[in-house]
């Protein structure tokens, strides 16, 4: 039996790197998922997988910052299986720069997707959950939501607010049995650290400050968010789960 067996999960930014992870983690432990992502080719070999090991996924093409779409994927979705019991907000991007040398369009973008996306996802999501009779919601935020660190403004801004604006929408959930926590990585091998996360050295630089003096790999993350996800955390909600080799005690 899986740890999620009869649940339905939505993983958006699901193509690629901790959310593909995420979704054929889910898929394994029994929810029906359904990716989305704004790379439709991934997205769609990523469902293909998890049909592939005998899963049930579908794809849908999403851009999260757009409150449309998201209507458009949540009707989808509960089309699809008739409900929505998981969300998990993964879709994300980064811009490494000083503040000084940030644009309001780096600002612009990536507020739009790792803050109002996660917004919307909450927001929207919520009918559908009600009517499920609940449901759990899980925001991937970043250690750089809590501490500081150089040439990432615009991103720790963002994580910032994913990580406060959980703990809003766990006080105004709770009414509907929906529960909401934030995860907070810290160095991930995904694509997402770019010509880094093949080069230990680099990677060593990085993870200078880390206890177990090593990148996480994107499975290391999942089972964090499967916990969430799943009925076991059914007393967590307004949790800030950190998952960063011990980066954030030193």
């Amino acid at each position: 039996m899986g740890r999620v067996d009869g649940k339905v999960a939505l993983v958006t930014g699901g193509a690629m790197g901790m959310g593909e992870s995420h979704s054929l983690l889910l898929a394994q432990e029994g929810a029906k998922v359904v990716v989305t992502d704004i790379n439709t080719e991934a997205g769609e070999a990523t469902a293909q997988q998890i049909r592939d090991a005998g899963g049930d996924a579908i794809f849908i093409q999403h851009d999260a910052s757009s409150e449309e779409q998201w209507r458009s994927v949540i009707d989808q979705s509960v089309a699809a299986h008739g409900k929505i019991d998981i969300l998990i907000n993964n879709a994300g991007i980064v811009i490494s720069k000083p503040n000084e040398e940030t644009t309001l369009d780096d600002w612009d973008i990536t507020m739009a997707v790792n803050s109002t996306g996660v917004f919307l996802g909450c927001k929207t999501v919520v009918p559908a959950m009600e009517k499920a009779g609940g449901g759990s919601i899980v925001n991937i935020s970043s250690i750089y939501g809590i501490i500081g660190a150089p040439n990432a403004a615009a991103y720790q801004a963002s994580k910032g607010a994913v990580r406060m604006l959980t703990k809003s929408c766990a006080v105004d959930y709770a009414q509907y049995n929906i529960r909401v926590n934030s995860i907070h990585p810290g160095v991930i091998r995904t694509p997402m650290l770019g010509d880094a996360a093949n080069d230990e050295a680099a990677i060593k630089q990085v993870l200078a400050g880390t206890i177990l003096e090593r990148a996480a790999e994107p499975i290391e993350v999942s089972y964090a968010v499967l916990l969430l996800a799943s009925d076991e955390s059914s007393y967590m909600t307004g949790s800030e789960l950190v998952v960063d080799g011990g980066y954030t005690t030193v």
